[in-house]
């Protein structure tokens, strides 16, 4: 039972507002005593010209609703009591049932390609790269949660004037044996490399646009040196996807969209929107705003160019209800001409077009940056997090079955977690010993509670009865109604492209778990025994789900 819902239709039945707007209208109340559902009367003042007391007065002696405990006015606020037995036994009863599928919405909603992840060849994944990989990931399990069909996309950055850079780096400083032998590493070091010394001699970046130029035009040396970086860098990313849990649905990079190019630029031109400004091409925006650059002044192409093929392809191959690029704050205004080009050449479906943007990830309040060689690896902080992990482990549990299968899923989720629950858009710092504690607002913490309440589920294994499932003491009421939340949760997040909504819900469920284990004795022998096992389960349901959600493993032992 979806008991705002209730709170809505009661009301529904006598003002004359739009159900939305009401639904928007309801609140929470701060104190738990004064309800579970406030909705103000102050929309209605205006309306009636009434005082909003008045009104609330009036409007609670007509209002009657079984499934509340009370309906009272409080000022200018009508407030909702639920039924706490009827909450926890309605709520149980629908999670026992579902399951894992508790919360789906079976509808078919259409396809969404997800563009995510997109680290550039030849270049070692950064912490940098976790943020789009992971966010990207939790967006599509919540929008196949929700009867979307997300394709997750990893547009690699396998193309541009940085392989020019590189091909040029490897033809003055690389060593063919030494690339063989550690590839990721000794290509970086050459990237790097380049950008010292093109500070002190600035003709190397023409020798890398010169490289670049040779590789769009099908130069022999330089198409194979590209596909050798190419194919070397795969390896190792697929490596560290498959640490991470993610998959990928198609692996076309920029490349794949070089020969797709032409026809957009003769589009362009069909269309009268191309036009050229100091020997570049480009296509006028607003008044106020800079044009879009599609062809340079040597006639290469540009990240936008790429995109702009990008995104004809994917209509026609996925005809998307929506496409999503989960990226980097700073693109927004790329992403933002690309949708006023696509607009200019008549295409409405721009509008589904959704540039989902984060915030950065720092080291001792600096920004990494691979170009300056201030950069963390992705691999070493895997590492050393499943290490930290295990270590715990044996000073909490040395006598665990599979501890390092244990440790691998703690230390890899505590990472996930620990990006996810923070706001997209927020920046934060990392500091891998705060984000793997078995306590606080971690990963950890969420994945120890799930174990906790499958430990009390073991030690009973019994089957439970799901129709003695009353509970009447605020402890379980608390943790019920959390439950009970946890589809609107998931509509939440899908609305506003944030996983951080759900990492945060679950830390708070186990928070409430966590206080009901402290103060009710779960298997004592009595009546309520049944139903108080079925919230246990109920609670070790939804926090699998919810780290599901968010791309986390839930061990049933820690």
């Amino acid at each position: 039972m979806d008991f705002k819902q209730e709170v809505v239709e009661t009301i529904a039945k006598v003002v004359s507002l739009p159900k939305e707007k009401i639904e928007a209208l309801i609140k929470r109340p701060k104190n738990v005593k004064l309800g579970d559902y406030a909705f103000p009367t102050f929309a209605l003042a205006k309306i009636e010209h009434k005082n909003p007391a008045v009104i609330a007065s009036e409007l609670a002696a007509k209002l009657v609703n079984d499934n509340f405990a009370e309906i009272v006015a409080v000022g200018p606020y009508i407030n909702f009591a639920i039924d706490h037995a009827k909450l926890v036994s309605v709520t149980l009863k629908k999670v026992l049932a579902d399951q894992d599928k508790y919360g789906d919405q079976d509808n078919n909603q259409g396809n969404v390609p997800i563009d995510m992840s997109s680290p550039n060849i030849a270049k070692p994944m950064s912490m940098g790269h976790l943020r789009s990989t992971v966010i990207g990931n939790s967006i599509a399990k919540i929008l196949q949660k929700i009867g979307f069909t997300p394709i997750k996309i990893n547009y690699l950055g396998d193309y541009g004037t940085q392989f020019g850079k590189l091909i040029t780096a490897y033809k003055l400083w690389g060593n063919e044996e030494a690339v063989k032998k550690d590839p990721i590493t000794n290509l970086f070091h050459y990237y790097v490399k380049f950008h010292e010394e093109a500070e002190k001699d600035p003709k190397l970046e023409d020798e890398g646009r010169a490289w670049f130029k040779k590789l769009e035009e099908g130069d022999a040396e330089a198409v194979e040196l590209w596909q050798w970086f190419r194919e070397v860098s795969l390896q190792e990313f697929n490596r560290i996807y498959k640490e991470l849990g993610v998959t990928f649905d198609s692996y076309n990079g920029e490349a794949f969209f070089n020969d797709k190019m032409q026809p957009v630029v003769d589009e362009l031109r069909a269309k009268n929107l191309l036009h050229e400004s100091r020997g570049a091409q480009v296509v006028d925006l607003d008044d106020d705003e800079n044009p879009a650059l599609i062809l340079k002044s040597d006639g290469t192409s540009l990240y936008i160019t790429r995109d702009l093929a990008a995104a004809l392809y994917r209509k026609k191959e996925y005809d998307f209800a929506m496409s999503l690029y989960v990226a980097g704050n700073e693109q927004s205004g790329h992403f933002k001409q690309l949708k006023q080009v696509l607009g200019k050449m008549g295409y409405d479906w721009q509008k589904d077009i959704h540039h989902i943007p984060f915030g950065l990830i720092t080291q001792n309040g600096k920004k990494l940056s691979t170009r300056k060689g201030n950069v963390v690896f992705l691999d070493n902080v895997l590492k050393d997090a499943v290490k930290l992990a295990l270590e715990q482990i044996e000073a909490k549990n040395p006598n665990l079955a599979n501890k390092e299968q244990v440790a691998h899923q703690v230390g890899v989720g505590a990472v996930i977690f620990h990006d996810l629950k923070n706001e997209r858009l927020d920046n934060f710092d990392f500091n891998l010993n705060e984000v793997v504690r078995f306590e606080g607002d971690t990963g950890p913490y969420v994945q120890y509670t799930n174990a906790r309440a499958q430990s009390i589920l073991r030690k009973v294994n019994v089957e439970i009865d799901d129709t003695k499932l009353a509970l009447s003491d605020d402890w379980a009421f608390a943790v019920a109604k959390d439950i009970a939340d946890f589809p609107a949760i998931i509509q939440k997040a899908f609305e506003k492209f944030e996983p951080s909504v759900i990492a945060k819900y679950s830390l708070n469920l186990s928070k409430k778990f966590n206080k009901y284990y402290a103060n009710v004795r779960i298997l004592n022998q009595d009546d309520e025994l049944n139903a108080r096992l079925a919230l246990v389960q109920a609670t070790s349901i939804v926090l699998t789900e919810s780290l599901r959600l968010l791309g986390v493993d839930a061990p049933k032992e820690m």
